[in-house]
């Protein structure tokens, strides 16, 4: 058998991988994808195969990750339960397709993952994996009472690495847990597992890496200008860039003003609420101005419509539905609703702040000379048609009023 798992180095995956291999007798491969979390990965590969792995690919994922996953969703506006936007989520199932695009390389009969049986991932993984590799096993060690019975603790876990040879560092584990990607850092579980704990305490806030306290941060507004094609930024302050680099530039320039942070208790697929703090500075910031972008280049009736299926767009993306085929033909309506969402948005950051501060595009759909309040020149707009247009959309209020007193 023959076994590719998902392999940070880590004491978790460096458990799973060495037990996979005694439990299955299987061959495994591991892969580490790079979709911008900013830890050190060299070392990564030899480490994994002193673990036991045959094969270890370390591969940088980070330009399509912005390209072909947060881009798209950005011009979807997707945002989770009215705050959260998606970092972990859209980053699973790139991964995912990855290694099933690795398992049909190197042949392998199945994948396997670390995520636990509470949480939202272990479903991103494995319907990617459906969608894309229908006969490819799954495999979570996490779901195996074997794995659970000898694993009941990190304590366990550090002495199986010891008896087994396993190199890993075995530090006092963080009072929180965390994931970090080229769009956000979440945190979550320990001490965050209260709600009524305050994350934003001057006390806690060694915990924030992206972004500073807004308290702390500049008492001058950055003024940025994001330029817009079709609904994705390709410049910042008239610098053409990449998605890659406008992720990442925004995300400097978003941290330093303490925007983009969220906490909340929100809904995961398996059931449970769950208490979760995120920072996101330049997804916070890109979500903004391409709303701002949309305000003055978008059809009413088009918005509202795309309006109406964004907290749907959201859960597809939170539950794991990447690869849906409902996903892909929203995916369609979106890109459509893009087509000309064009133009440049001014923003002020400012200690916390994204102040809206200009909009303009060639291709406009605000006329002042209509919307004044002065005279219109153009006479494209006649006051006395809105009488007749009142007392069409009043008729069936009257008429309800009447029949019911």
């Amino acid at each position: 058998m023959k076994i590719v798992v998902a392999y940070s180095g880590g004491l978790d995956t460096s458990v799973i991988l060495n037990w996979l291999k005694d439990t299955y007798q299987a061959e495994v491969i591991a892969f580490c994808a790079d979709v911008g979390q900013e830890e050190e990965l060299e070392g990564l590969e030899e480490k994994a195969l002193k673990t036991g792995a045959s094969k270890c690919f370390v591969e940088d994922l980070s330009e399509e990750f912005a390209r072909d996953f947060i881009f798209p969703m950005m011009q979807a506006g997707a945002i989770y339960e009215g705050q959260y936007f998606l970092g972990t989520s859209i980053a699973r199932p790139l991964i995912a397709k990855r290694m099933v695009e690795i398992a049909r390389a190197e042949g392998a009969d199945a994948i396997a993952h670390g995520a636990t049986g509470k949480g939202n991932d272990q479903i991103r993984f494995e319907l990617t994996a459906a969608a894309l590799a229908p006969r490819l096993q799954m495999i979570a060690p996490w779901r195996d009472e074997r794995f659970r019975q000898a694993f009941p603790g990190r304590s366990e876990m550090i002495a199986y690495c010891a008896e087994h040879g396993i190199n890993i560092e075995a530090s006092a584990k963080k009072s929180y847990s965390m994931d970090r990607n080229l769009l956000h850092i979440s945190y979550e579980s320990g001490i965050l597992e209260d709600p009524w704990f305050d994350a934003s305490a001057p006390e806690n806030k060694d915990m924030f890496k992206l972004s500073v306290d807004p308290a702390d941060a500049p008492d001058e507004a950055l003024y940025l200008e994001l330029e817009f094609e079709k609904g994705n930024c390709t410049a910042l302050n008239g610098k053409k860039m990449i998605p890659l680099e406008v992720m990442k530039k925004l995300n400097t320039l978003g941290g330093q003003h303490g925007v983009g942070r969220v906490d909340m208790v929100e809904n995961r697929f398996v059931g449970m609420k769950s208490r979760g703090v995120y920072e996101t500075p330049g997804g916070a910031v890109l979500h903004f101005a391409h709303r701002q972008m949309e305000s003055l280049t978008m059809d009413r009736e088009v918005m509202h419509l795309r309006d109406s299926l964004i907290p749907k767009y959201a859960t597809m993306v939170y539950n794991g539905f990447w690869f849906a085929p409902e996903r892909e033909a929203l995916q369609a309506l979106v890109t459509e609703s893009q087509k000309n969402v064009t133009g440049t948005v001014r923003v002020k950051l400012f200690k916390g702040n994204i102040i809206a501060a200009g909009v303009k595009s060639p291709v406009s759909l605000y006329n002042p000379q209509i919307a004044t309040m002065e005279a219109d020149p153009t006479q494209a707009y006649n006051q006395d048609d809105a009488s007749g247009f009142i007392r069409l959309n009043a008729l069936r209020l009257k008429v309800a009023a009447e029949v019911n007193g």
